[in-house]
């Protein structure tokens, strides 16, 4: 390891401040704001209409501020159809110009959520200083700067026809931005955590009224999201997407390993800081997030995706779960002390960690928490839109009443029962439409006989959670259910857990939780007196076997050890899901459902109606809801599904 005196006693400072000093000297020399031909800038004056962007790397998204009001936000990945898609959103953009009732020609300024320069000022720094090992992935990264990712102001004018300003914050000053602005505080310390931004990898700092002051940062290459993301690699799943799995899959395990991360990785400072050693990871030139140092360390190579999982995958992730809630910890003591805050806003990828976020919140570093729900690169849209209005436009911050500005992130396209309705008659599906009280009805006791039921309602949420719009549903008291939705429907590995979605006044009767939890982005346990006890057999069960034992009265939303990634429902965010639960416990005494995204493995959440039937229509799913619309899947007419899909998306 490197001498620890070259840690940071505080997040960006050390010896390394020098260099630090040069970039943010060459931070100010980069394009802060570009004004297109014919185009008009007025700083100190409020714009109507801004529309953010976030794009080029993954999850890319488009969100529409107007006077300081989120309008609609949605990641281009819905529309498309590609997991993850990280091109310009051009239908994003467009679906919230619809939803504001604009078009171009009404935007006063564009918003990119980073500085394509200095990230690629980064980029080109980073390959030199391991060159000539980087060259295969220099070559292999460059064509796309030189093609698109330099020349945004070109991109937007091409792909939406848009001539007008655009603002450029910082990556880190965006999440920042996401993470202050629409939390329920006018004042609060923020804490960012990703893979990379253009050099940050985590920042903190305060937001207060119309502005967020970035106060310290720590820098490329040590990073907690590229360390959580070498561990995701290695476990064999997908980078930037598996990182959920990772999670997931901790409690099998055991932290066996957590000693050897802390005496051969890391290099942890007290304020949460660190440096990595960087002979065990290959992520600075090579085109593998670990190197042979690392295999050797772990016991051999990375697994290969889709073979069987093993105690040591199990074991790899439950130590690396614990090392970076210990680090988010650390981080969280730092800025508290630092800055004085009570409250406490997150964002950045790592904040989608909910495990993580619930040791926080029961740590009580912080009196309460708020976690922006789109924490990754798509949320990075909201936070732009912000910096530009706000920062550089010096609008004032809107009043706060206690409670965020994301309403519960339903953000996206609806699609109305007429629009529905025509669907339906064009495919010749066959469903009853139903009146509310019916509907709501006779959806609770389908649910409660066992069924799963597809419901697709109203506006669709901005984030990875789907939140009972875009939801698929399920009865957390069936031993089954889990393994039934995972393997039938879902197609997904047979280990991962199901949230569950209760009515926000019944929480605390379910759950040790006295906060709401609208986003899924809390862990909190089951309550005592639903659990059920383990035998002794039980309790010696390792791993995957651990995962068919009955733990609670709702089995199929505890996870093994007890604990839950709820979502709390509030009847002014969704009324209609918070009365199908008012429903199904008024039948059944329990105020839960299983609540998964509305989507099977490798495939987007469902965006349209059309997306919605196809996914019903090749699963297990016995009901689907579109609306007001009741389909059961006995009552359609035959679907015949290509060869090729069922090859890639049936698990064995």
């Amino acid at each position: 390891m490197r001498d620890p005196e070259s840690f940071t006693a505080r997040l960006g400072d050390g010896p390394g401040a020098g260099r630090h000093t040069e970039r943010a000297s060459r931070r100010r020399a980069h394009l802060a704001v570009f004004v297109g031909p014919g185009g008009r800038y007025s700083p100190g004056l409020p714009v109507a209409t801004i529309l953010g962007i976030s794009a080029y790397y993954h999850d890319s998204a488009a969100c529409l501020l107007r006077d300081g009001e989120i309008v609609a936000a949605a990641q281009e990945e819905r529309f498309s159809r590609v997991k993850h898609d990280h091109r310009f959103p051009e239908h994003a953009a467009r679906a919230c110009l619809r939803e504001a009732g604009i078009g171009v020609d009404g935007l006063d300024c564009v918003a990119f959520y980073d500085k394509p320069f200095l990230k690629l000022d980064r980029i080109l720094e980073t390959h030199l200083a391991v060159a000539p090992r980087g060259l295969p992935a220099f070559i292999r990264a460059i064509p796309a700067w030189l093609g698109e990712k330099l020349w945004v102001p070109d991109l937007i004018s091409r792909e939406l026809g848009y001539r007008g300003p655009i603002v450029f914050p910082e990556h880190h000053e965006s999440h920042a931005a996401s993470a202050f602005f629409p939390s329920p505080f006018p004042r609060a310390a923020f804490l960012t955590m990703d893979g990379v931004g253009e050099w940050a990898t985590s920042s903190w700092g305060v937001g207060n009224g119309n502005r967020v002051e970035m106060m310290a940062e720590l820098q490329f290459p040590h990073s907690l999201g590229l360390l959580y993301s070498a561990f995701t690699y290695h476990a064999g799943f997908k980078v930037n997407s598996g990182e959920y799995k990772v999670m997931g899959l901790a409690p099998y395990g055991e932290p066996r390993y957590v000693r050897a991360i802390r005496e051969h990785l890391l290099d942890l400072k007290e304020d949460g800081s660190f440096r990595m050693n960087l002979g065990y990871f290959d992520y600075l030139g090579g085109l593998r997030m670990t190197s042979a140092e690392f295999d050797r360390l772990f016991g051999g190579p990375p697994r290969e995706p889709e073979t069987p999982l093993t105690q040591r995958e199990m074991d790899l992730a439950c130590s690396i779960q614990e090392i970076t809630e210990e680090i988010v910890l650390r981080m969280a003591r730092h800025v508290r002390k630092e800055t004085g805050e009570r409250d406490l806003c997150l964002a950045g990828g790592v904040a989608l960690n909910c495990v993580a976020n619930g040791k926080l919140l029961r740590a009580g570093v912080f009196d309460r928490l708020w976690i922006q729900p789109a924490a990754g690169d798509a949320g990075g849209a909201v936070g732009a839109a912000y910096v530009a209005h706000h920062h550089h436009l010096g609008a004032p911050a809107r009043v706060k009443t206690g409670r965020d500005l994301l309403h519960g992130a339903f953000l996206g396209p609806s699609h109305s029962d007429d629009a529905i309705a025509d669907f339906l008659a064009t495919r010749g599906a066959r469903g009853d439409r139903l009146e509310e009280t019916a509907l709501l009805h006779s959806v609770a006791e389908l649910l409660a006989e066992g069924k799963v039921v597809g419901w697709f309602q109203g506006r669709m949420e901005f984030g990875p959670r789907a939140l009972g719009n875009r939801s698929i549903l399920g009865d957390p008291r069936a031993p089954d259910m889990q393994k039934r939705m995972n393997l039938a429907i879902k197609f997904r590995e047979g280990f991962r857990p199901f949230a569950p979605a209760v009515l926000a006044e019944k929480a605390a009767d379910w759950f040790e939780i006295d906060c709401e939890s609208p986003y899924m982005l809390l862990v909190a346990d089951v309550k005592k007196e639903r659990q059920r006890p383990m035998s002794g057999d039980q309790q010696r069960l390792w791993g995957i076997d651990k995962l068919n034992v009955t733990r609670s009265d709702i089995p199929a939303v505890t996870h093994v050890d007890y604990s839950a990634r709820l979502q709390t429902v509030h009847r002014d965010d969704n009324p209609r899901f918070h009365a199908l639960l008012s429903a199904f416990e008024a039948r059944t005494g329990c105020p839960v459902l299983v609540n998964t995204s509305f989507n099977v493995r490798g495939e987007p959440i469902v965006e349209s109606p059309a997306d919605a039937y196809t996914c019903f229509m090749r699963t297990g799913m016995d009901v689907l809801v579109l609306g007001s619309f009741l389909l059961r899947k006995e009552a359609q007419p035959p679907f015949e599904e290509s060869e090729d899909w069922r090859r890639r998306h049936v698990l064995d």
